[in-house]
């Protein structure tokens, strides 16, 4: 069996002190020991009238998390950054709304170039991979608005010292797993959520992606310029070269017969003899 490493708890108390209060970063800041999903609770909290714009929501265990497309997705407790921050979006068009999952990887991507030695890869929409291939799957981002008000709920999953009998998929990776030397989810935490930060302000004041995001989120990437597969909603499968993100953020692929916008689907990028549009 693999060696667990330690799991301390989350320190709310220290974690308040750094992020919260005059001129830091975020309003309210919670850790729970266990719940289902904290996308479901800061959803559930906006739609009974709470503010949650500027609130963040960490859990040692969640027992119903969720992926894109419903998916389970279960971790031991203690083994991830599991959290959840509401994001006001009243001041971007909902044009520019498909960036902040793309902002929020950027984010992730910033905070772990800052404290761990790993090559950082994008996967569009939601992924943040590492490794030299870029394959294995370290965190994964679900962002979901709490209707009628333009507020947006953002959830991150990120693994930390999960094993690899632990892991709930064979793709996924965790920062024990890749040798790193920063396991501590406090300043994990810290950084991710003051990149983060950053990132939405800078995303509120472009009213989308600004020039910063987007070349950030292409040097991040390592889904353009790939030749890649799109399953799209609908059973529909789309195969190209990834060209570019749009100003909304959707993947744009070239087929080779035409161009086609993704604006949501699972993509695999496709290796030298996978069939593809492109020969």
């Amino acid at each position: 069996m693999d060696a667990q490493p330690p799991r301390p708890p989350l320190a709310a108390t220290v974690l308040r002190d750094g992020l919260t209060g005059p001129g830091q970063p975020w309003r309210a800041l919670d850790v729970v020991t266990e719940t289902g999903s904290t996308n479901a609770d800061l959803l559930a909290r906006a739609a009974a009238g709470e503010d949650i714009d500027g609130a963040v929501l960490l859990a040692e265990y969640q027992t119903a998390g969720r992926g894109r497309h419903g998916r389970h997705w279960v971790a031991p407790a203690g083994s991830q950054l599991a959290l959840s921050v509401g994001v006001a979006a009243d001041m971007v068009p909902t044009s520019g709304w498909g960036w902040l999952t793309l902002a929020t990887g950027v984010a992730v991507a910033d905070a772990l170039t800052e404290v761990a030695d790993l090559p950082v890869g994008l996967k569009w929409p939601n992924d943040v991979l590492v490794g030299s291939d870029k394959q294995g799957k370290l965190a994964g981002i679900l962002a979901e608005v709490a209707a009628p008000k333009a507020l947006i709920v953002v959830g991150l999953g990120l693994n930390v010292t999960m094993t690899a009998s632990e892991a709930p998929d064979p793709a996924a990776v965790s920062l024990a797993m890749l040798g790193a030397s920063m396991l501590d989810r406090n300043l994990l935490a810290n950084k991710v959520l003051r990149h983060l930060a950053a990132r939405i302000a800078a995303w509120r004041s472009a009213g989308g992606a600004d020039e910063a995001l987007a070349a950030d989120y292409r040097r991040y990437s390592c889904t353009l310029g790939a030749r890649v597969r799109a399953d799209t909603p609908g059973d529909h499968r789309v195969e190209g070269l990834a060209e570019a993100i749009d100003d909304t953020g959707r993947l744009i692929i070239n087929t080779g017969t035409e161009t086609v916008t993704v604006s949501a689907g699972d993509v695999t990028r496709l290796r030298p003899g996978d069939s593809a549009g492109l020969g």
